[in-house]
């Protein structure tokens, strides 16, 4: 039986800094829509204290993760041991996408300064922290990012990425709100 914990201690920030991949969960409220899970790599993840997680969204085809935090909050992480000894953390809290136009971005965005762009930065209030065994996730050993994301970022023009985005990620696949540009974001 796992053990639950009301926020991050020492021994969950050691693992989750240790791992080269975790996995993000939302869906929205309505029970036809999309439950979304997404992995995410990089060196993409910053513990700010025992209750507050930030990650760096560097962008994708999708937008459900900003369009369910936007609807409802709900948001869990999910970190898997593939080397060393067994271990599943879950975190679960409340997130807020900092789209890359909002006020408060440019300050987040310092966390993470191997970046030059990203779409949004998600800061996620941990709420509950669930550690269980992980005998079923089996051994992976890692060999290396994928640079292809990272070569799109530079190659592409800041202004047109940004178009790109604010056009490709306005809505959701069950046609919820997505990226909306700051200036715009009262008139919804």
């Amino acid at each position: 039986m796992g053990k639950t914990f009301d926020a991050l201690n020492d021994s969950h920030v050691d693992f989750i800094m240790r791992q080269k991949v975790f996995f993000v969960a939302t869906a929205p409220l309505s029970s036809s829509g999309s439950v979304n899970l997404s992995p995410k790599g990089y060196d993409s993840i910053r513990i700010l204290d025992a209750h507050t997680i930030a990650w760096i969204d560097l962008g994708g085809s999708g937008i459900e993760t900003h369009a369910h935090l936007n609807e409802n909050g709900r948001i869990t992480l999910m970190f898997c041991a593939f080397n060393g000894a067994a271990n599943i953390l879950r975190v679960y809290g409340h997130g807020k996408a900092v789209a890359m136009d909002d006020p408060g971005f440019a300050e987040l965005k310092t966390l993470f300064p191997a970046f030059d762009r990203a779409r949004a930065i998600i800061k996620i209030s941990v709420h509950r922290v669930a550690d269980n065994c992980g005998w079923g996730v089996p051994f992976f050993d890692f060999k290396g990012e994928r640079e292809q994301l990272h070569r799109h970022l530079e190659h592409t023009p800041l202004d047109e990425w940004k178009e790109r985005r604010y056009q490709a990620n306005a809505v959701s696949i069950d046609g919820l709100p997505g990226l909306v540009r700051s200036d715009e974001a009262g008139s919804t």
